[in-house]
Order: structure tokens, then C-alpha cells, then sequence
């Protein structure tokens, strides 16, 4: 009799004993009894009956998935192939195994499909320009999609755009051109400036004389300090103002003195010399 009680004893630890299970901190047990649902076990040290319940663990981890390169045509008719990863956690762990039968493959077929429909309603420079955008527009429809499911999407990002090399080519050709663009701007940007300092410099200068004096002195400073052979000085047309204004009466009154050579059509006889007519 002790024997057999023994026995049951050790039967009962033994099967207590192989009932006992571990789950990290970042584990979660779907417990079935029965096959009922029962709710969820962990962290720590748990007992899960054998033979009558059964346990399916799940992590609550972050989880990259990679969604395969698609081939996509954007709304503007281009070919083009794109790649993304995703980021997901399962948040409702009971709801990741009764609701869907594999969380981890459905996930990801369905942020293929995303992928595709969304950059199949987008232009190729709006995909090129406003990445942010488009991530936020994928993680938001995926994330509305795996509620259902107990996953919870934090990220979608598109990783590479494979354009095709006629598109490359145009590209760069279109990126030549706005670079030469730009710097035709910039350059007559400048142009406009100068002439506006230009202009306010002879402005400033021709208030008082004595500046264009001092301008030039320090010309010829600038043009002594360099080892020239040949120095040129430019002399201002003001220093000889004076002079033409004196020389330019003159001149007029001469010119009204002359006779003309012509009256009527006929030559006036030559004024002889004083030395011929004393002959």
C-alpha cells in the first residue's frame, strides 16, 4: 500500500513538474484549456496542464519586416521598383493568434499590396520629394488594416526607388539645366547690385569734387604697390575744364573774322605775301 502510494505521489510531482514553464519579460502565453481560450500568461514562471492545455508564446518585440522589391507604376506612367521595411508589435497577443492564423506573413502580404496601391496613386516627383509623406500614408493605412489583429505598425519606411536609366538620364539632364538656371539668377543678382553701389558711389562722389582727387590717389597707390614696368596716370578731363572754356571763345571769335572763299559761286583772289608785293 505505501508502494503504491508512493507511486501516486511521485506520478502527481512528476506530471506538476513537467506542467511548469518559463516566459521572459518580453513573452506572452496564449493559454488553451481544453481548446477555450484562457487569458493570456507570463511573465515568470507559469503551469500550463499537460495533455489538457496547450500554449502558444508570442513576443511583444519591435519586429523589422522586409517588404520584396514591387514593381509599380506611379499615376504619371512610370516604371519603377520599390522596396520598404516595416515595424510592428503585437499588442493584443490573444488577438494576434485566434484572429489571424499567421500574424507575421499576413503583415507582410498586406504591406505589399499597401505599397503598391499607395505609390500607384502617386507622381514619381511627389514619391522623389515627400518620402515623409508617403511613409506616413503607408503606416497609417497598414496600422488601420492589423488593428483587427492585434498588431500595432510604428514605422513604414521606403528604402530604395529603382528608376530606370532613360529616367536617370532625364534626370540629370533636368537637374543640369536648373543648376545653370540658378547660377544665371545669381549671376545677374549680382550684376544688380554692383550697379546699385556703382550708382551710389557717383552719387556720393559727385556731391563733392575733391572725391574723384582722392579716388584717383589712391588708384595710383594701388597701381605702385604691384612690380609694373609701366605705370599709367589718368589725368581727370575736370582739371582741364578752365582751359577749354578759355580756349573755346577764342576760337569762335577767329572763325567769325574769316572770310569766305566763296561768294556767288565765285573764288576770291588769293591775299599776297608781304614779301611778293615788294617786289
Amino acid at each position: 500500500m505505501s508502494d503504491i502510494l508512493v507511486g501516486a505521489i511521485g506520478l502527481i510531482a512528476l506530471y506538476l513538474f513537467s506542467g511548469l514553464r518559463v516566459l521572459r519579460e518580453y513573452e506572452r502565453g496564449v493559454y488553451f484549456l481544453l481548446g477555450r481560450l484562457r487569458p493570456t500568461k507570463g511573465p515568470g514562471l507559469i503551469f500550463l496542464p499537460p495533455v489538457l492545455a496547450k500554449m502558444q508564446k508570442v513576443s511583444l518585440r519591435v519586429m523589422a519586416i522586409d517588404v520584396p522589391p514591387q514593381d509599380v507604376i506611379t499615376r504619371d506612367n512610370i516604371s519603377i521598383k520599390v522596396n520598404a521595411v516595416l515595424y510592428m508589435r503585437v499588442k493584443t497577443p490573444d488577438k494576434a493568434v485566434v484572429a489571424v492564423e499567421n500574424y507575421l506573413y499576413a503583415t507582410s502580404q498586406l504591406a505589399q499590396t499597401t505599397l503598391r496601391s499607395v505609390l500607384g496613386e502617386t507622381e514619381m516627383d511627389e514619391l522623389l520629394a515627400n518620402r515623409d509623406k508617403i511613409n506616413a500614408i503607408l503606416r497609417q493605412t497598414i496600422d488601420t488594416r492589423t488593428e483587427e489583429w492585434g498588431i500595432e505598425v510604428s514605422a513604414v519606411e521606403v528604402k530604395d526607388v529603382d528608376l530606370p536609366p532613360e529616367m536617370k538620364r532625364a534626370m540629370a539632364r533636368q537637374a543640369e539645366a536648373e543648376r545653370e538656371r540658378r547660377a544665371k539668377v545669381i549671376n545677374a543678382e549680382g550684376e544688380l547690385q554692383a550697379a546699385e553701389k556703382l550708382a551710389q558711389a557717383a552719387h556720393i562722389i559727385g556731391k563733392e569734387p575733391a572725391a574723384i582727387q582722392l579716388r584717383y590717389l589712391q588708384t595710383v597707390n594701388e597701381i605702385a604697390s604691384e612690380n609694373n614696368s609701366t605705370t599709367i596716370f589718368p589725368i581727370p578731363i575736370d582739371l582741364f575744364r578752365g582751359f577749354m572754356e578759355r580756349l573755346a571763345p577764342a576760337q569762335d571769335e577767329s572763325a567769325s573774322r574769316a572770310l569766305p572763299e566763296r561768294t556767288a559761286g565765285e573764288r576770291l583772289p588769293a591775299v599776297r605775301s608781304k614779301g611778293k608785293a615788294k617786289v
